[in-house]
């Protein structure tokens, strides 16, 4: 396949490029480098540089390299920023999505996956969660992932083959891909600068009812997500839908840096702080929807995820070098 990458130059989006190079597949990134990094797109892609919501950049630059299928990862995707900047969120993420949608149908592309979140779960009844659960972001970030959602579902009427993949924590790196956001805002890598630099992670709250007293998430290794992606690729139109990406089991705050500490063999020096309003105690995934129908399965454990990103921080202790 000819695979137009969104987003591709972003942590996850690198991946899965490098992941689809690995497996023979053509893939075009196109990213508008406004969070993402130019070296992290893996050697043998090609790039274009754009804005996801430029319709007519998108439909050139589909039109240009024949893509018959389109991997959707570009997107604003801090909850606490789309509490500040609702507006941003919703332009970005639902009409960034719209545009695309409009040039995809324009350039016949047949096939698209969509990175959606668990966010558009918000709070939820009961755990693990599964594609049936209440659907209530209680953020902009969730509502504009829910809205962008419910735009590509229509579009399997016009005949574009679409599957949204829910995903969970992700985590781990894969090989010179890994994790450089700034600011940074994700467990692992925080906690791993904290071992290495010898300052404290914040630990938003101790008192939940969970086994010890720490915020439960489900921790979903990065390249298990790629893998998905191409399972969902290779199967589309038949799999169109919705699918959760996790493990199915959870880790506590506690217990992560308990594996930061392992992995390392330094201590994580930490501070407890107040809870975060609307931080769940547990948010875990059901995948037996994608084991089923995508033949998907996790593969790699805490430890692992940990041991990557350990190895990507230690090899790029600056980040990515532009």
């Amino acid at each position: 396949m000819r695979v137009f990458v969104t987003g591709g130059a972003g942590y996850i989006g690198s991946v899965i490029t490098s992941r689809l190079l690995a497996q023979g597949h053509e893939a075009t990134v196109y990213d508008d480098l406004s969070r993402g990094h130019r070296a992290a797109i893996p050697a043998g892609a090609s790039f274009v540089r754009g804005d996801v919501r430029d319709e007519a950049a998108l439909r050139a630059a589909l039109q240009q390299r024949r893509c018959d299928a389109i991997v959707h990862m570009a997107a604003l995707a801090e909850v606490a920023e789309s509490v500040a900047q609702p507006e941003l969120y919703h332009d970005v993420n639902l009409h960034g999505t719209e545009s695309l949608l409009a040039a995809a149908l324009a350039c016949g592309v047949g096939r698209l996956v969509f990175s959606s979140t668990a966010a558009v779960y918000g709070a939820p009844a009961r755990v693990p969660i599964d594609e049936e659960a209440e659907l209530k972001p209680t953020s902009p970030y969730g509502q504009s992932k829910l809205a962008a959602e419910i735009v590509l579902r229509a579009a399997a009427s016009q005949g574009l083959g679409v599957t949204a993949l829910r995903y969970f924590n992700a985590c781990g790196a894969d090989g010179a891909c890994g994790e450089d956001h700034e600011p940074e805002t994700h467990l692992i890598p925080l906690a791993l600068r904290a071992a290495r630099d010898e300052r404290p992670v914040h630990v938003f709250g101790d008192d939940y009812p969970t086994t010890d007293g720490t915020c439960v998430r489900d921790y979903v290794h990065v390249v298990d997500l790629a893998e998905a992606h191409i399972n969902a690729l290779e199967r589309l139109p038949e799999c169109s839908g919705v699918f959760n990406l996790g493990t199915g089991a959870g880790n506590s705050v506690l217990e992560v840096l308990g594996a930061v500490e392992t992995i390392t063999g330094r201590p994580v020096p930490r501070q407890v702080a107040s809870r975060r309003p609307g931080d769940p105690p547990t948010l875990v995934a059901s995948h037996a929807r994608a084991s089923e129908v995508l033949d998907w399965r996790p593969l790699r454990h805490l430890l692992q995820c940990v041991s990557d990103a350990w190895d990507w921080l230690c090899a790029h202790p600056e980040g990515y070098q532009e």
